[in-house]
């Protein structure tokens, strides 16, 4: 496979994974107004998806499921930092403060990624990249709308930063993983791991049960809540973490995570579609504006030697 075509495949996959995930906020929403708590719904999202990758990995690739002792690092950061923390970490920060506040703190995870390559792996990023990670940033700021009702809570904005900093690892270590070790295997303890975090929050056999047939409504349909929590759990968690691993074997972090930012954006026209909440002529422009500075990281990334491979004299 071409290095063009092999950095398209990256980009389709993360593509894949963004809008994925930007499908959680909608769907949690959905399940929270029916009575679940967020961490609730995060417990049944995390848990589910890794019961059924694991027992999906153990029956059609065992030799994924092989590591040794030195591996463990890495499982344990990606199951603790890139799924159960920046679940419970924006969960928390929504809780505090104002949910656009919230993105903002979280999204700013590509400029961390990009101030880590540079810095602690000292390799050269191309002009552009930066360019583009701040003009998405700027996009996201008018698709947050953060000026709606700030409330300044230290923890809150704690919450938010260390969500942001749990993306970060996210990419980062799913990069080194999902290029030494099988994805599959990592994602599936990685998703165990994160369950059995996760879970401690809101325990499995606590679960309001009763309410798995209680009606939702979504883009103006009446579904019961058990195939929300279905999709929630296949599409929402499932694809959306084997697009973003997968991925990383075929992009740099920055450009991937650059990529993530259209998880916010593509968040917000569900939103409106599926619970009818407006979008504002600023939040249109911004999700323009987001994706022009993605638009521009790939091509930057993509038309150029990887930044990783460009050392810093």
């Amino acid at each position: 496979m071409t290095a063009g075509a092999d950095h398209w495949r990256g980009l389709t996959l993360a593509f894949i994974s963004s809008v994925s995930f930007a499908t959680s906020g909608p769907l949690a929403t959905a399940a929270v107004d029916a009575g679940l708590t967020a961490a609730q719904t995060a417990t049944v999202r995390i848990g589910l998806a890794a019961v059924l990758v694991f027992l999906a990995v153990a029956a059609f690739r065992p030799r994924a499921l092989r590591f040794t002792r030195r591996d463990l690092p890495v499982l344990l950061g990606y199951g603790l930092l890139g799924v159960a923390g920046a679940q419970l970490l924006f969960f928390l920060a929504i809780a505090r403060i104002p949910v656009g506040i919230a993105m903002l703190l979280e999204f700013l995870a590509p400029l961390y990624v990009a101030l880590w390559i540079r810095f602690v792996r000292r390799t050269g990023l191309a002009r552009t990249v930066w360019l583009g990670i701040g003009l998405a940033l700027v996009g996201l700021v008018l698709v947050a709308q953060p000026w709606q009702g700030f409330t300044l809570d230290p923890i809150g904005v704690l919450a938010g930063f260390c969500s942001g900093l749990s993306t970060t690892g996210y990419f980062l270590i799913g990069e080194h993983a999902a290029n030494t070790k099988d994805p599959f295997g990592v994602l599936a303890v990685g998703l165990l791991i994160g369950a059995a975090i996760v879970g401690c929050t809101a325990p499995p056999w606590n679960l309001p049960f009763g309410l798995l047939d209680k009606p939702v409504v979504l883009g103006g349909a009446q579904f019961p809540l058990w195939p929300v929590l279905l999709a929630i759990v296949l599409l929402s968690t499932v694809l959306a973490y084997l697009g973003g691993i997968f991925s990383l074997q075929h992009l740099s972090p920055a450009a991937a995570s650059a990529l993530g930012l259209l998880e916010p954006t593509t968040a917000t026209v569900l939103a409106w579609w599926l619970l009818g909440q407006a979008l504002s002529p600023a939040q249109v422009a911004g999700g323009l504006v987001v994706l022009g500075g993605a638009a521009l990281v790939q091509f930057a990334t993509g038309k150029h030697v990887p930044p990783e491979a460009e050392p810093v004299s």
